[in-house]
């Protein structure tokens, strides 16, 4: 597995699988004139992910991380895409700053929320939003595979508080 350093040079070098497109839509109603005449956006499709491994212990399930913001130029924002395997769990943590949201792409995403923690159940297709200061850490304890979209605002340029675990 590539070191994250190795990946986030690779990815700089390349740009690979940032596809930037213009389009000429405007507004309902407004002369092509009166509004700038395009609208820029990036893709990055799933295959096109690069995947890094977060550390964890041997034998422990493994957390994977694909980081969104620099190559879709997010700016205020922070995104990147989780998976976690059957059995993973991130670090208990809190940010000073920054509020974090939690889109549930596939599997169930357990949150344990406060101090003490209070466990929450955020299924497929369900949205949590944790505010500044709330200690919080995730889990998949399910059969499957996890996959979540995660963004945070502001991004913060210190590390989080690690706390001890909930789990």
């Amino acid at each position: 597995m590539p070191s994250i350093a190795a990946v986030r040079e690779r990815r700089r070098r390349s740009q690979s699988g940032v596809r930037t497109a213009l389009s000429t839509a405007t507004p309902c109603g407004l002369s092509p004139y009166a509004y700038p005449p395009r609208v820029a956006y990036r893709v990055i499709r799933p295959e096109e992910f690069d995947w890094i491994t977060r550390p964890h212990e041997p034998g422990e399930p493994a957390r994977h991380v694909a980081e969104l913001s620099d190559r879709l130029g997010f700016g205020p924002v922070r995104g990147n895409v989780w998976r976690y395997e059957p059995g993973a769990a991130g670090r208990r943590h809190r940010h000073r700053l920054q509020a974090e949201t939690f889109v549930v792409l596939a599997g169930t995403l357990t949150m344990y929320l406060g101090d003490p923690p209070e466990r929450v159940e955020v299924p497929t297709g369900a949205v949590i939003h944790v505010e500044p200061g709330t200690a919080l850490q995730s889990a998949n304890h399910g059969e499957a595979e996890l996959l979540v979209y995660a963004y945070g605002t502001p991004p913060e340029n210190e590390r989080a508080e690690l706390l001890d675990p909930a789990v």
